[in-house]
């Protein structure tokens, strides 16, 4: 039904933002893998999007990359895969690592996503390699989109443990990733839990 958002970029709450388009604010969940490539607040932002409408909500999905909507649409369809959950399997890895991680039998890498436990992971695996075809030459034929900076967090450690809580990390064990992953070098929230996300995936 919505296909495409095109307009100003409003504000940034990981894992939501908000877009003006003229004159209408629309609400899009994004997974970091997008939130990472979107320009600073108050520049024009283009997203491909995926509309859900359930009893209780509508939601709107933004994505900066067709593969990722693609991969999107492909993991809602498997028993027990959300949007919520496949909004954070993106935030964890774009289309190109979670293909890798199907082509390797990766379960561990899976696992160690928020809310997916052995059983999801293993169910991911062997439905999503029969769906491979669909959408792997895409990923392999689209090229890696430029990450723009974006502006420095008033505070970057709170900001990332809140979004990491939003993505159903546990308040503690987000804790915990924030702080094993900070350091001087990082003047941002993004760029804190992109680190964060990385070594969840990687441990």
């Amino acid at each position: 039904m919505i296909g495409r958002i095109r307009g100003q970029l409003v504000h940034k709450q990981p894992p939501e933002i908000l877009v003006d388009v003229a004159g209408v604010g629309y609400e899009i969940q994004v997974p970091m893998t997008t939130l990472f490539q979107l320009p600073e607040t108050g520049a024009e932002v283009i997203l491909l999007t995926h509309f859900v409408v359930r009893e209780d909500a509508q939601q709107l999905f933004g994505f900066a990359e067709e593969s990722d909507r693609t991969l999107f649409r492909q993991l809602i369809k498997i028993s027990g895969v959300g949007p919520r959950l496949a909004l954070t399997i993106l935030s964890g890895m774009d289309a190109r690592s979670f293909a890798h991680t199907v082509q390797t039998d990766d379960l561990t890498a899976l696992v160690a996503l928020p809310g997916v436990g052995k059983k999801t992971a293993e169910r991911l695996l062997v439905e999503m390699r029969d769906k491979l075809g669909d959408w792997l030459d895409e990923v392999s034929a689209e090229p890696a989109s430029a990450t723009e900076k974006p502006p420095r967090a008033s505070d970057r450690v709170a900001d990332a443990e809140s979004a990491l809580v939003a993505l159903g990390y546990k308040p503690a064990e987000a804790s915990r990733m924030v702080a094993a992953v900070n350091d001087d070098s990082i003047d941002d929230s993004e760029e804190l839990i992109r680190r964060a996300l990385k070594a969840a995936v990687s441990a």
